[in-house]
């Protein structure tokens, strides 16, 4: 059985990788990149396939059995784009397509939604069976911040005191191989959280624990977080949508406590210390 991913050469992707051939045998995986030559080093069988270009999937997909469909980090492309691939993946013989969608893609008012939940309902009316990963936010998405903080001397945001179910990227990576190599998974949704919730104060709490600085959390309106963002010299459209995903946070739209994801891996998810710890050490 050749299992194929796509986004092979990505943050999520890479790690993947690596957890699958511990768990099945290199020859069984089947790298999907735009770039061949990022993809040298996986170990794995590599095919260039790209979102804009579905004769190339359609070629990448041949002999796959099952795909895990890792979303696209093109705000805004991402449902035509994942169309392109299910049609392939329909035109390949492809059985089983594993999704990585968005935690409670249904109900959330994140702007993310949206493309996940067309996603969703293209795989529904694909006829292919499939599986949804809704993922919850990746506790890096905040840690990747803490140099900003340090130095700055405070971490802001406009998540109030939003609680915030995230996990490691690793977690989230070790239950999407899981999934992939073992049975009972079709047709199932699983909506994945880390088990401990937190706000961003308790977030700042932690960073000043471990640095042995105060760094308090400031929360600020919606429009003043996306001014501030922007003169770091992140896009204007892009720090609005950063500032609006923290004001859905405020609504509860990260918070779960079903331990699907923990369940899933068979152990606890990362504890946001840990995480905090790895991200400055890397300072």
């Amino acid at each position: 059985m050749k299992i194929a991913l796509t986004g092979a050469t990505g943050q999520l992707g890479r790690l993947v990788v690596a957890i699958l051939k511990e768990k099945t045998a290199a020859e069984h995986i089947v790298a999907l990149v735009r770039s061949a030559t990022k993809a040298a080093d996986l170990g794995v069988d590599v095919r260039e396939a790209d979102y804009e270009q579905p004769e190339t999937l359609t070629a990448a997909l041949n002999g796959v059995d099952t795909l895990l469909l890792i979303s696209g980090n093109e705000i805004g492309k991402r449902a035509a784009q994942h169309k392109n691939v299910i049609e392939a993946a329909q035109k390949a013989g492809v059985t089983w397509i594993v999704y990585t969608s968005l935690l409670h893609a249904d109900t959330s008012t994140i702007s993310l939604a949206g493309e996940h939940l067309a996603t969703e309902a293209l795989l529904a009316e694909s006829g292919i069976p499939y599986t949804l990963l809704r993922n919850g936010w990746y506790t890096e998405n905040y840690t990747g911040s803490i140099a900003g903080a340090v130095a700055g001397g405070a971490f802001l945001g406009s998540a109030g005191n939003g609680k915030i179910s995230s996990a490691a990227r690793q977690d989230f990576a070790e239950a999407a191989a899981v999934v992939l190599t073992t049975e009972g998974h079709q047709g199932k949704t699983y909506e994945l959280a880390g088990d401990q919730a937190y706000t961003l104060t308790d977030l700042a709490a932690e960073m000043s624990k471990q640095t042995g600085k105060d760094i308090p959390y400031k929360n600020l309106p919606e429009g003043e977080y996306a001014a501030v963002l922007a003169s770091f010299g992140i896009p204007e459209g892009f720090a609005h949508a950063i500032a609006g995903w923290d004001v859905s946070v405020a609504k509860g739209d990260l918070f779960d406590e079903g331990r699907q994801l923990s369940t899933l891996i068979g152990r606890p998810t990362t504890p946001l210390a840990e995480t905090v710890a790895a991200a400055l050490a890397a300072l």
